[in-house]
């Protein structure tokens, strides 16, 4: 089984769009500009902006030097906003086929793993609305081994001042 990546496309997206915003010159980030940095199909990207639209953290111009832009602040998007937008699928799912009701695990193994699983949902959805899109710009840029360019020029690292 693999993981979906959606959310980590979408949370990928917006902190491109954060970092972006941080320039003097304002570039409109484009589906390609951030496939790039993705190092994905704009396609994809596409596809996850028009979910991120849908749920209101993106918007699109368009025209000349149309693109793609916030539209809150990075400190306001959190990662749980980022989740709902992009299906905020369940991350444990049921047996595909229903157990056998006769035998003594099977008759209620659904309702308990239900429970443990909501459970576990809430816990994520909790901890995903502590870290903002912000805190990933951040920490990402904090991951950087070099000068962070913004605008052609160097940009103090996250903490510096």
């Amino acid at each position: 089984m693999s993981a979906n990546s959606r959310m980590s496309v979408a949370v990928h997206v917006l902190t491109w769009l954060a970092f972006d915003r941080r320039g003097t010159d304002k570039e409109i980030g484009t589906s390609q500009r951030i496939a790039t940095s993705v190092n994905t199909n704009p396609v994809v990207i596409r596809r996850a902006l028009g979910e991120l639209r849908e749920a209101g953290l993106v918007s699109a111009s368009r025209g000349r030097g149309g693109g793609w832009v916030l539209t809150r602040e990075p400190d306001s998007i959190t990662l749980r906003d980022v989740y709902l937008a992009v299906g905020g699928e369940q991350v444990f799912a049921l047996h595909a086929a229903s157990p056998d009701a006769e035998c003594y695990v099977g008759y209620g193994i659904q309702a308990v793993l239900g429970r443990a699983y909501q459970d576990a949902e809430e816990a994520l959805r909790c901890s995903l609305e502590r870290t903002t899109i912000a805190d990933v710009l951040s920490d990402t840029l904090a991951e950087f081994p070099g000068e962070v360019q913004v605008a052609g020029r160097a940009a103090p690292r996250p903490g510096a001042g």
